[in-house]
């Protein structure tokens, strides 16, 4: 079974890329096929992996208006047992370009159901708006969505936005799109604020908040810089545990075995 999740929030900051960065690699390290997928036109995921998205010849852009097959645009990572389906700068014009097109806001589920027995898990990062692009990610998203909550001031304001969006595609375009859950991240165990955001957060979404919290961390902020996930790049640290728990809470979750002796535990 492939589970299909987009994590999405139009506030940008909030660690959004980080996490499916983080999360993927993580899944992948416990085991699982796992597949990301770069829907922002920014393509840090892509860059955060270590690809010049200037040398991508092929990405989701060319996957989305039907000029390549998905499956044969996926690159590997054999190291970090993570694929990618990259962003390139095409896709930054992909908005004016698909507005006309039949189905325009279900093109990534299209694009990605050659790929649905080859993975586990497909993680979309999409863009931080609510734009088409989103839409696609969110019209994708057959197993639920994933919204990172940056533990900070107006993280609900922002909350508000997204959820009278997702009522709007739930009402006209999907009516099965589910939360799966909510993420925090930059969590300051110091500040007053950040706990008192994640007190309000799981108040909002009662038994759809993840257990396991993000913190800010220095490491998490190092590991884009050199191409790497924080799995490889420091897994021992606050910002490595919190993501493998992360990633260990999902696959509970969702039934997926997790092996007994988790990689990278002592």
């Amino acid at each position: 079974m492939t589970r299909i999740y987009a994590l999405v929030n139009q506030k940008g900051g909030v660690g959004k890329t980080t996490t499916a960065i983080s999360l993927g690699a993580y899944l992948a390290l416990l085991g699982q096929r796992v597949l990301l997928v770069d829907l922002d036109p920014q393509a840090n995921a892509t860059a955060c992996l270590g690809i010049d998205h200037d040398s991508v010849a092929g990405g989701t852009y060319d996957a989305l208006i039907g000029r390549s097959s998905a499956a044969d645009l996926v690159l590997h990572n054999p190291k970090l047992q993570l694929s990618l389906l990259p962003s390139s700068p095409a896709l930054a014009g992909a908005t004016v370009e698909l507005v006309d097109m039949p189905e325009r806001e279900r093109l990534l589920r299209t694009a990605l159901s050659s790929l649905a027995q080859r993975f586990d898990y497909v993680l979309i990062d999409s863009p931080p708006s609510l734009g088409l692009l989103t839409v696609n990610g969110l019209m994708a998203a057959e197993t639920g969505i994933l919204i990172p909550v940056q533990c900070e001031y107006l993280a609900l304001e922002g909350l508000t936005q997204l959820m009278q969006t997702l009522g709007r595609v739930r009402s006209g375009l999907f009516p099965g799109l589910a939360i799966r859950g909510l993420i925090l991240t930059m969590f300051d165990a110091r500040t007053s604020l950040s706990h008192q955001v994640a007190d309000e957060v799981r108040s909002h979404f009662p038994g759809k908040v993840f257990k396991s919290v993000i913190p800010r961390s220095v490491r998490l902020a190092e590991a884009p810089s050199h191409g790497l996930p924080i799995s490889a790049y420091d897994p021992s640290s606050p910002g490595g545990l919190a993501y493998r728990a992360l990633a260990e809470e999902l696959m509970r979750g969702d039934g997926a075995p997790i092996p007994r002796t988790a990689p990278g535990r002592n």
